[in-house]
């Protein structure tokens, strides 16, 4: 699919779920990773994320879509368009458009092993961690003793 089979799609699914003309450019762009669309205040343009339709097809493209064209008629009509705003909420509900995207594959998060662990010098209280601290700047939560800085193997075992 190109970039003029979404701006027809983009005003087809403009027409036929919010009964509002789309007068704008709609594009695809291939960087975005982290999400589905953006709406741009200024030019009113909207950009879709390519890697969504190759990753989830059509159907979760077409809610990115109408999360992206509440944004673009609700601040045309000078309403609540930002996320956070019951008015784009009701409408985001009503149009069937998605909250939020899915991770794409390649992007998923992948949890990291605990790598450290801090130990308290005088309870013997254990911290587990992911990434590696200062022990100095930091006291133990439930005594206030020093604590000490351990490296663990990848099984997570000091």
């Amino acid at each position: 699919m190109d970039d003029r089979e979404l701006q027809a799609w983009v005003e087809r699914v403009s027409l036929e779920t919010f009964g509002l003309p789309f007068r704008h450019r709609a594009a695809f762009n291939r960087r975005l990773s982290s999400t589905g669309g953006r709406y741009f205040m200024k030019s009113h343009h909207i950009e879709i994320s390519a890697r969504q339709l190759e990753a989830y097809g059509a159907e979760e493209t077409e809610k990115i879509i109408k999360h992206e064209l509440c944004h673009y008629h609700l601040h045309l009509l000078g309403r609540g368009y930002r996320h956070r705003d019951p008015e784009f909420k009701a409408w985001l509900e009503r149009s069937g458009g998605s909250r939020y995207c899915k991770p794409l594959p390649d992007k998923a998060r992948k949890a990291l092993p605990y790598r450290y662990k801090l130990v308290c010098g005088a309870c013997r209280m254990e911290y587990l961690r992911k990434r590696k601290v200062d022990p100095a700047r930091y006291v133990c939560g439930r005594c206030r003793g020093r604590l000490s800085l351990y490296a663990l193997d990848t099984a997570g075992r000091p």
